[in-house]
């Protein structure tokens, strides 16, 4: 019988403790998903935004806003609204890198989209071999038992 190696010493009381840490971050972190606001304005303040994470939350206005062209207004507030998004993205970032810590933030692969690929490879890979492994195991387990 072969020996579980580095697994036989798993400290079972540390894992669970550590995956009870874990949860409670996600917890937090799911909670504070929703004090998250982006904000964004324009230079002068003519256009002020603010970004939750269920859309568009205050749209301010100035009165001196309203008497630009409808086309530089429009942009003023496209301008506005993406500089908020980008914010809010930036604060859900933060939080998933409290959560996860900075080489598990499933964020980062958002804006790369080639380490994505490179992690689920990997993850196929790993699983293929596991795989491998497992049905060899089975295979000499059957030839054993001359089944």
């Amino acid at each position: 019988m072969q020996g579980f190696g580095d697994f036989a010493n798993i400290d079972i009381d540390k894992l669970i403790k550590k995956a009870d840490e874990h949860f409670a971050q996600m917890e937090a972190f799911q909670q504070d998903m929703n004090s998250y606001v982006g904000r964004g304005q324009d230079e002068h303040g003519l256009v002020v935004v603010e970004y939750g994470q269920e859309g568009l939350r205050e749209l301010y206005l100035h009165p001196k806003a309203l008497r630009l062209a409808s086309g530089d207004l429009a942009e003023l507030i496209k301008t506005a609204v993406k500089d908020a998004t980008l914010d809010l993205q930036r604060q859900i970032n933060e939080g998933m890198t409290a959560a996860f810590g900075e080489s598990d933030n499933p964020m980062r692969y958002i804006n790369d989209p080639e380490a994505a690929a490179k992690q689920l490879k990997d993850a196929e890979a790993a699983y293929n071999r596991t795989f491998d492994d497992v049905m060899g195991e089975l295979d000499r387990i059957r030839r054993r038992l001359e089944l």
